[in-house]
């Protein structure tokens, strides 16, 4: 067999169809023109392209007509009463909640965060029970410790207010509707009628000690021998966050910070509930700096919410 040359016949571009290339570029699967230095997005957004509808920008967007005009405030379960209208000889079931020294302690920004809100805290604590990190962050905005934080979500930076600032229980008006979120009782271990609701098995007709049990929890073959995600069964009950929408505002008492709320709130008393503005109601048609007053000009509403 004669020796095999080095080269492959067209090794080089022919010059009959690429006569602008010289010899010397040999064929390769590389492309013959030049690479930009800014590579494109494969994204179809831009500045003058419209929001796509899987993008975080165009889901704020979608949630931003539910998202309330203002902040709320954290509130202590005092109890049930009941307030008794002579004039209609009816008498309202309803739910106590006292305002503990309420303040702005920070915010959320869309810029930094991604979103707007309006850190509270309530009450007070020691500086010996606090971590130095705690200690530092509360000195940093200017606010004394607070014993429990929570956030709001607003709307948009105008619903920010200053730093330090003090929330009365004025920031609700009587007839308003809002929503209360707290933890609920914790109930334990239970069994699942009581945790579920189930009506139990027949007291007789041949059943014998198996009156509250669960029965079968699936199938063999047909449910592929496996207990299906979510299968209810006895377990913890309670002790998760609920949430009580459009409850009416009956009194306001802003020198001892008391708001009684139409019907019952969840959690035991004692427990803190979150209290803001119905997102299925209109919105309050009231001044965003109503029951929030700075901290400077006004020290004495401070001392009215104890």
């Amino acid at each position: 067999m004669p020796p095999r040359s080095g080269l492959t016949p067209f090794a080089l571009t022919p010059r009959f169809l690429c006569p602008s290339v010289p010899r010397t570029f040999a064929r390769t699967i590389r492309t013959i023109q030049p690479t930009p230095r800014t590579r494109t997005d494969r994204f179809n957004h831009g500045a003058g392209l419209p929001i796509l509808g899987a993008s975080k920008s165009a889901a704020f967007l979608r949630k931003e007509a539910m998202l309330p005009l203002r902040t709320g405030a954290l509130a202590i379960k005092k109890g049930m009463t009941a307030i008794y209208d002579p004039a209609t000889a009816k008498r309202t079931a309803c739910t106590v909640l006292q305002l503990d020294r309420c303040q702005v302690t920070g915010h959320k920004r869309r810029d930094a965060h991604g979103y707007w809100a309006v850190q509270i805290g309530c009450g007070t604590k020691e500086a010996r029970n606090v971590t130095r990190a705690e200690r530092g962050n509360y000195a940093a905005q200017g606010v004394p410790i607070k014993r429990h934080v929570a956030e709001f979500r607003v709307k948009d930076a105008a619903g920010l207010p200053e730093l330090g600032s003090i929330v009365t229980a004025d920031l609700f008006q009587e007839g308003q509707y809002v929503d209360a979120r707290a933890d609920s009782r914790g109930m334990g271990f239970a069994g699942g009628m009581k945790r579920w609701g189930w009506s139990g098995q027949p007291a007789s007709h041949g059943n014998s000690l198996s009156h509250r049990v669960m029965g079968s929890s699936g199938a063999s073959q047909g449910s592929g021998s496996r207990v299906h995600p979510g299968k209810r069964m006895a377990g913890r009950m309670g002790g998760e966050q609920q949430t009580v929408q459009c409850l009416k505002v009956l009194r306001v008492d802003k020198e001892n910070g008391i708001v009684v709320v139409h019907g019952a709130v969840p959690g035991p008393k004692k427990g803190i509930v979150k209290l803001q503005d119905a997102i299925k109601k209109p919105w309050p048609q009231v001044e965003l700096s109503v029951g929030v007053s700075k901290m400077g000009s006004t020290a004495e509403a401070l001392e009215s919410t104890i």
